[in-house]
């Protein structure tokens, strides 16, 4: 089976949850963004790393906007079910941008990255801007992977959501974390025209079916085909 929840931020307790004491060898946790085990390097990190390739069940996580970018992408690319992946340790990837992956018989899109809510209290460093946002390259990449599918997947996985979708989400909470981007702007183009089931993503930081069909995820841990 396929599960799903949203960003971890670096706290291991959120595999200490009682849900996924459900999850079974051969089953997949997909996280959706702001991983956040791979800040540092250091050797408490590491062995956490471990620990988290030796789950019976394999964790594939997106980028986010909190991420170490110069740490995640010293792991090589290498092909997996389909797309471009990274092994960090054991059943643990890193799915990247753009790419179709066939798990346990369903598509799913993969498309990390997004805007931190507290960009405007960190310094200004353009490689960490430049590695946030998707480049113009990889979205015309992730269009044409999408075009070679005929336009259609079973699961779509980001960080940001759609426009609209972030705009309703913000208006009911009263609280506005960031400004819409492009990638926003993309993922609300995207979805008028490729089919799916799911669309998942984890930056609103709220556990909220929008409709059958966009699912909102923090902390709640759900079952894909759910």
């Amino acid at each position: 089976m396929i599960y799903v929840t949203g960003d971890t931020h670096g706290d291991f307790t959120r595999f200490q949850q009682p849900e996924l004491k459900k999850l079974k060898k051969g089953d997949t946790l997909l996280i959706c963004g702001d991983f956040g085990f791979l800040w540092d390097g250091s050797k408490a990190e590491q062995r956490i790393l471990k620990k988290l390739g030796k789950m019976k069940y394999q964790i594939c996580f997106i980028d986010g906007a909190h991420e170490n970018f110069e740490l995640l992408l010293r792991y090589p690319l290498e092909e997996w079910n389909g797309g471009q992946a990274r092994v960090i340790s054991g059943r643990l990837r890193h799915l990247a941008r753009g790419q179709i992956f066939t798990i346990e018989g369903k598509t799913v899109f993969t498309m990390g990255g997004g805007v931190s809510p507290d960009d405007d209290l960190r310094a200004y460093d353009p490689n960490r801007m430049r590695w946030e946002i998707p480049s113009r390259e990889e979205l015309a990449e992730a269009t044409r992977t999408l075009e070679q599918a005929g336009g259609k997947v079973d699961y779509i996985v980001t960080h940001e959501p759609p426009l609209k979708i972030k705009g309703f989400l913000q208006l009911k909470s009263g609280i506005h974390t960031t400004e819409a981007t492009g990638l926003n702007t993309y993922f609300e183009e995207l979805g008028k025209v490729v089919r799916f089931s799911r669309w998942f993503f984890g930056s609103m930081h709220t556990d909220k079916y929008i409709a059958s069909t966009h699912i909102s995820l923090f902390r709640k841990i759900v079952r894909a085909d759910q």
